[in-house]
């Protein structure tokens, strides 16, 4: 064969190779102070989510995806992928000593795999700023519960680390989007990840630009809001054509605040707890992951997750590498419907409370073991012998007593909150 016939057939040999398949875009919506009761895809009595139902029928939903009760631990177990008794980060104010010398988020984790990364709306409990933890680029807005400018924390917001006026009128989840929107239209042609925390709908629960100038009661109308930016940032991906390329995880970052709790019934029942508990309200969260072509679609499931799983499961699915310590389970094939070991149980902490849950049993710190079968709106104490023995195990194998113990007030609340929550009841 001569140079030109060989030059011409070892062309034609690698133009017939398919093109390496990109990796996938990750965006990651994080609701806050939302419980499964919020929404209708769950079987919601009170609210319609017609886009995030949307999701859930084109995906996979699931029934036990559990995290922290509260936002801070919450955000910490998501972002390194440890429990709390090895970052310390078992309170609302132990979150804030976290420091990059001893863990690593993951931003920095999956741009070793080639991924630019956005931090955009609530950063709250967590310390330093999106910057410093290896997002690239970033929106962050004061607080909880942020959306207008009548709001003292709602005045400004930062951009890349630039302090920013938010003017009248203007809704800062539609500044948020704004910017979503931009960043994805700005990184189209590389891989990107999106932590992407909302407001919605953590109290102060004010009007949204829908809300009809009669309604006094506004929290419907966020929860309508909020699945409206669910739809438009799906809009966004397809306008952009990157809607098959890209994985969206739909997750609440602890359950129902306590004054919403009792009208998020689900066949006219109220879930067990709420935000900071915990019993089942307090940790169960929606969760749904949705990826054309790649995850089952119209799915249910029942597999166990908590809020480190991401960590190995997004690692995973970007092809990078993980730090060496992380507690969180792969769930990268089954997410795509794929054979691959499930969680048999896991565990959730709060201070110097925890708990380890399997399918139908929960054993708490204090050797409470509690029946899951009626979950999640009972979970009576009872003895099961071969149950109390399998949680024992697990926990003794976990050994939180013997990592970083809680200092603050027992709560898992900022300093002293549970004394001023207390003096309030009285």
């Amino acid at each position: 064969m001569n140079r030109r016939d060989f030059l011409k057939t070892a062309g034609c040999a690698l133009a017939a190779q398919p093109p390496a398949a990109r990796k996938p875009n990750i965006i990651f919506i994080l609701a806050d102070d939302l419980g499964i009761g919020g929404l209708s895809c769950y079987g919601a009595d009170r609210f319609r989510t017609p886009h995030i139902d949307a999701l859930a029928k084109g995906g996979t939903r699931y029934t036990n995806a559990y995290t922290a009760p509260l936002c801070g631990p919450s955000r910490a177990l998501l972002m390194t992928g440890r429990y709390a008794f090895r970052t310390g980060a078992t309170n609302q104010d132990a979150t804030g000593r976290m420091t990059p010398a001893k863990e690593t988020f993951m931003p920095t984790i999956l741009k070793s795999a080639g991924y630019v990364s956005a931090a955009v709306g609530k950063w709250g409990q967590l310390p330093l700023g999106p910057a410093e933890w290896g997002f690239d680029e970033h929106l962050k807005f004061t607080g909880s519960g942020t959306y207008w400018n009548t709001q003292d924390k709602g005045r400004t917001y930062l951009v890349n680390g630039e302090k920013k006026t938010l003017c009248d009128k203007e809704y800062l989840p539609d500044v948020m989007h704004d910017f979503v929107s931009g960043f994805m239209t700005r990184h189209r042609e590389k891989p990107f990840y999106v932590y992407y925390s909302l407001s919605h709908v953590h109290g102060e629960i004010l009007p949204t630009p829908d809300s009809a100038p009669s309604t006094t009661d506004h929290y419907e109308d966020n929860m309508k809001y909020m699945d409206k930016l669910v739809g438009k940032l799906v809009a966004d991906l397809d306008r952009l054509q990157l809607r098959n390329n890209t994985l969206l995880v739909f997750f609440g970052d602890n359950g129902t605040a306590e004054g919403y709790a009792d009208r998020s019934t689900i066949g006219g029942k109220q879930v067990s707890g709420a935000k900071g508990s915990m019993l089942e309200g307090g940790a169960l969260v929606p969760m749904i992951v949705n990826w054309p072509g790649k995850t089952p679609t119209g799915k249910v499931s029942s597999d166990l997750v908590d809020s480190t799983d991401f960590v190995p499961t997004f690692a995973a699915l970007a092809g990078a590498k993980l730090p060496a310590m992380v507690d969180g389970h792969n769930y990268a094939a089954r997410f795509q419907g794929k054979n691959g070991p499930a969680r048999e149980w896991i565990f959730i902490q709060l201070a110097r409370m925890w708990y380890v849950r399997e399918a139908k049993w929960k054993l708490n710190e204090k050797g409470d073991l509690f029946d899951m079968s009626g979950a999640p709106f009972t979970e009576p104490r009872a003895e099961n012998a071969a149950a109390r023995k399998r949680l024992e195990a697990a926990l003794a194998k976990l050994n939180p007593a013997g990592g970083i113990l809680d200092d603050g007030d027992g709560s898992g609340r900022h300093a002293g909150r549970a004394a001023k929550r207390a003096k309030k009841r009285q």
